[in-house]
């Protein structure tokens, strides 16, 4: 219970105005509550449609609804970022980057094979052109606009080539022309518009203001199965005539080898005939008699009066090399079968000054081969020295010198 405390004279106590807020909020909270939520809730349904956010490397075309449609002017772009409009009012946004896209188109060749040529364009538009672009085409200019045009110019190049040449050889240069081309048609292509009411604009502007054009690539060119396989062989067959065709060179530069070579030959041969005479063919003679004499080959060396008057030397084949020191006659005296050890050195080059003695043999106390017949009976030249030979070589090579005592009464060293 309440309990109202009065003064004793009988006078009520004094009462607290309150404030004029506080008053105006008593008598207005439930309208502002309700006019807060109704903004909040319009807020809410209006934000997409006055907030525009534009994507680095994009730009904003406004469009107004009761403004006149697209705006022109390059300076109202509505720029990356944070963007309010009126939410009647759109904005649409293009991509100012490098853009490519990919196309086969199919073509046929000049001599009438169809084929399927893949291409790859690379552009991007200019900031100022994009109001006119969106106004003339629209957002869908690749497939309006690029596309077809691309399309049209690769068919007309094509179609100046075999389909051998855009198969292997002649690609760089098809992509080359389809690329001056198509910078030739959008410098020749203008996009007009003639404002018929008051306050419209009016404009004529070049495609190649709208759009820079950096390549056009010619990916690939697909052929027919079988135009491909004839391709193949008649590239192989090329390639196998062209190594028949080295090799008939090979053998004539082998010819001309040889014939220099037999020339050579031939003129050293006449040169070496005029130098050599026939006491030089018998010194050599002499110099190899001397080199075989030590060999340690089995070999018969017989003195005397030879073709040339050098002494004859048989090789023994096979045959076992008879003992050292052992004779065997055969009715000549100036015979002899005799073993030595061979030079290092090739004969030819080796001088007849340098050759050493042989060592001397000893000859047996008794012949084994001998029939009857005694020592002192045989004429035995063994063991022969390097100097008896030399004596005898020099009475040959000196005929009007020669001795007339036989080699046969010199006495053995």
């Amino acid at each position: 219970m309440k309990v109202d405390l009065w003064p004793v004279d009988g006078t009520p106590p004094p009462t607290k105005t309150p404030s004029r807020w506080r008053r105006f909020l008593e008598h207005h909270l439930p309208s502002v509550v309700i006019y807060l939520m109704v903004a909040t809730l319009v807020a809410v349904v209006l934000y997409p449609h006055m907030v525009v956010t534009v994507p680095s490397g994009e730009v904003g075309v406004l469009w107004k609804r009761f403004g006149g449609g697209t705006v022109l002017d390059p300076r109202k772009l509505k720029s990356e970022g944070f963007n309010l409009i009126l939410p009647w009012n759109r904005v649409f946004l293009y991509d100012l980057r490098l853009q490519s896209f990919t196309e086969p188109y199919n073509a046929i060749s000049s001599d009438g094979v169809s084929l399927t040529a893949t291409v790859i364009v690379r552009f991007r538009l200019q900031r100022d052109a994009v109001p006119v672009l969106h106004q003339a085409i629209g957002p869908n200019y690749e497939q309006v606009l690029v596309q077809p045009g691309i399309g049209s110019l690769t068919r007309q190049v094509i179609a100046e080539y075999t389909a051998e040449q855009a198969y292997s050889t002649a690609r760089q240069e098809i992509q080359d022309k389809i690329r001056n081309l198509v910078e030739e048609r959008l410098s020749e292509k203008m996009m007009e518009h003639a404002g018929e009411e008051e306050g419209e604009e009016s404009y004529r502007v070049s495609m190649s203001t709208i759009f820079i054009l950096y390549d056009v690539l010619v990916t690939g060119i697909e052929l027919p199965a079988a135009i491909v396989a004839a391709i193949n062989r008649k590239t192989e067959q090329y390639y196998i005539a062209e190594e028949y065709k080295f090799r008939v060179e090979r053998e004539k530069r082998e010819s001309e080898r040889k014939k220099i070579e037999a020339e050579g030959i031939r003129d050293f041969q006449q040169i070496v005939s005029q130098g050599i005479s026939e006491s030089y063919l018998r010194w050599r003679g002499i110099e190899a008699t001397l080199q075989l004499s030590q060999s340690t080959n089995a070999k018969t060396v017989i003195i005397g009066n030879g073709k040339d008057g050098l002494p004859i030397i048989l090789g023994n084949g096979g045959a076992p090399a008879p003992p050292a020191g052992s004779t065997t006659p055969d009715g000549n005296d100036n015979k002899e079968r005799t073993t030595a050890a061979s030079p290092a050195v090739p004969l030819e080059k080796t001088p007849a000054a340098a050759l050493a003695t042989p060592a001397e043999k000893i000859p047996p106390a008794s012949s084994s081969t001998s029939s009857g017949t005694s020592p002192e009976k045989s004429h035995s030249l063994w063991p022969i020295s390097l100097s008896d030979i030399e004596t005898y070589l020099t009475q040959m090579l000196l005929p009007t010198e020669r001795k007339t005592e036989p080699l046969s009464s010199q006495p053995s060293q």
